[in-house]
């Protein structure tokens, strides 16, 4: 059986975990209104086979940037690096690598255009990977906001000091949310197979959706942000992962410090990643048990299990008010998107017309 989905945005119904946005707003009505300014945590080592290049772009996306910046070097698309991926509409300071071995730089402002500026350019040792990034600043305005100015200072403060679920933002889901009845599609064998950049974006989705199925459940019930019996913890700031042990007693106050925070699945094959157990592990199988044809598919395709904090922090969160607009500034973690931050504060409607998938 095809899994239904709505028409839109797949996380607009998500729930919550302040009860809801206390403004309504407009987001994004120009590009100049969401700035991220992305942090890899090291700079260019001045030498190397790799050019290193900062670039700002706006009306662009990543993969259409990294596919001119092969063109222009004459290389393969797999030889340009980054290190995650950027939305279109916005304004963006991003980094790439080219591996040129024993070649000179081309003339990289030849593509340079009102979308485009090339802030620096140098050389390093090694390709930028995925994921390999400390996280990004965002500087995003709210336009006309309409709602009680108050209870969204309240909002703001709340998540300051305890952070919001950590959810995958809607554009992980492609248009519309498409990229899931594509991954239905994927999964069942109907359709065209998609290549292997699609694929890789397809089953992105698909882990995404089920995670945040499962820390759906645990907004709506009020635990997203304590323990549960069973619970895999990360350690903030890190990949270290460990079982909940409910005889220490340390980590409850280390649990309101942001210090660590309980985990979700990404679902794959079983791998090394730990798993929860009792209470947790019982949440997870009753959410997750009308997926079990996602679950087969994403180990089938060789994705490795793994965890992910339910809890996102927002550092060096602030905010101003002016006549027209609410401006916010913060710092997000590498793999967290603002757009968890951002519906917790302002609502935006859209339409839920069903689509099945298949």
């Amino acid at each position: 059986m095809p899994h239904i989905f709505s028409a839109g945005d797949p996380t607009r119904t998500l729930p919550c975990a302040y009860g809801g946005p206390a403004l309504k707003g407009l987001l994004r009505r120009i590009d100049d209104d969401f700035v991220v300014e992305e942090d890899l945590g090291y700079e260019a080592g001045g030498e190397g086979e790799h050019a290193f290049l900062v670039v700002r772009k706006r009306g662009r996306n990543t993969h259409e940037v990294a596919r001119a910046l092969a063109r222009l070097a004459g290389v393969a698309q797999v030889a340009v690096g980054y290190a995650g991926l950027k939305d279109r509409h916005a304004v963006t300071t991003q980094h790439f690598s080219v591996h040129l071995p024993g070649r000179p730089d081309p003339d990289w402002h030849a593509l340079e255009d009102d979308g485009l500026q090339f802030l620096a350019v140098a050389r390093h040792h090694r390709k930028i990977r995925r994921g390999s990034l400390r996280g990004n600043r965002f500087r995003i305005r709210v336009v006309l906001p309409d709602g009680d100015r108050e209870q969204t200072e309240m909002r703001l403060s709340k998540i300051e000091a305890g952070g919001v679920p950590n959810y995958f933002g809607a554009q992980r889901f492609g248009h519309s949310g498409q990229n899931l009845v594509r991954v239905d599609e994927l999964f069942a064998g109907r359709g065209r197979r998609p290549g292997r950049e699609q694929r890789g974006l397809l089953l992105s989705s698909a882990r995404a959706h089920l995670f945040n199925l499962v820390l759906a459940d645990r907004v709506a019930a009020g635990h997203w942000n304590q323990t549960l019996d069973g619970d895999v913890m990360v350690l903030a700031g890190s990949q270290r992962q460990f079982a909940f042990d409910t005889r220490d007693e340390t980590l409850k106050p280390r649990l309101a410090q942001l210090d660590v925070h309980p985990t979700g699945p990404l679902c794959g094959r079983d791998s090394r990643a730990l798993l929860p157990e009792t209470e947790a592990l019982v949440l997870e199988q009753r959410v997750l048990a009308p997926w079990a044809d996602w679950i087969d598919g994403l180990g089938r395709f060789g994705l490795d299990a793994d965890r992910r904090a339910l809890r996102l922090v927002v550092d060096e969160l602030d905010w101003a008010w002016d006549d027209n607009a609410l401006d916010l500034r913060f710092r997000l973690v590498a793999g967290a998107f603002a757009t968890a931050v951002l519906r917790e504060l302002v609502d935006e409607s859209e339409s839920t017309a069903p689509v099945l998938a298949g």
